[in-house]
């Protein structure tokens, strides 16, 4: 127990010290998650008012499908990512494996599922009387469809915390495709993996703190949000 206590003190020492390694890893970690998170959402916000807003066929299917894809499994993302960029794969030639361009695609893949299904379910929570009076007043589908994502902003808001949220804990995928390079590819929870296994736990108490502090944040702001 004293050396869990010694540990922990060590570990916010590091961490009031403003050591150089516990803000890089955490200020990469924020970079290749919001940067994955702003292209999941420019994908999914007009693909899910795209889906939402016109009938066709298996609609249903397709909505259930994506919603399936929620709980996909980090590994499995990471596994087909590896393949497609590998030096054998049909990607291989860009050269960009181990990178933290690869990790932002990589998560960008495993987030948009969730964030384009909670977009939908989002619009589908708006009054239909809203887009009803809307196209009675002469609205074309493009206003009438920025109109309901206005009502809807704050569900909409909800779903991009929750994309960034999913991106920011995972760790199966930033390890198999970003190899967890130090100075380069290593991420909180990587890192967290790393340090414990070798033994270096201030370190990695360290990280989990703000690894933690950044999850309650982002909990609070979705809590807000849905309240709204």
């Amino acid at each position: 127990m004293e050396e869990i206590w010694t540990g922990f003190i060590k570990a916010v020492g590091l961490i009031t010290s403003f050591d150089p390694e516990v803000i890089e890893i955490t200020r990469r970690s924020l970079m290749i998650s919001a940067s994955s998170c702003a292209i999941a959402t420019t994908i999914s916000i007009p693909l899910g008012s795209l889906i939402h807003f016109t009938s066709f066929r298996g609609k249903r299917a397709l909505i259930s499908v994506i919603q399936t894809l929620f709980g996909l499994p980090t590994v499995v993302v990471g596994l087909f990512v590896f393949i497609l960029f590998s030096r054998a794969g049909p990607l291989g030639e860009l050269g960009i494996l181990f990178t933290p361009v690869i990790m932002v695609i990589g998560q960008v893949l495993l987030i948009t599922p969730l964030i384009l299904g909670l977009v939908i379910s989002a619009l589908s929570g708006v009054d239909k009387a809203v887009s009803e009076t809307a196209i009675s007043l002469g609205a074309t589908r493009l206003q009438t469809a920025i109109l309901t994502l206005k009502e809807g902003k704050f569900a909409v808001l909800a779903a991009v915390v929750m994309g960034f949220g999913r991106a920011f804990s995972e760790v199966g995928l930033a390890l198999m495709v970003g190899g967890n390079i130090r100075g380069f590819t290593r991420t909180l929870t990587t890192t967290i993996s790393l340090e414990t296994s070798k033994g270096d736990i201030e370190l990695s108490m360290a990280l989990g703190i703000i690894l933690l502090l950044i999850a309650l944040s982002i909990n609070i702001t979705l809590n807000r949000l849905q309240q709204r």
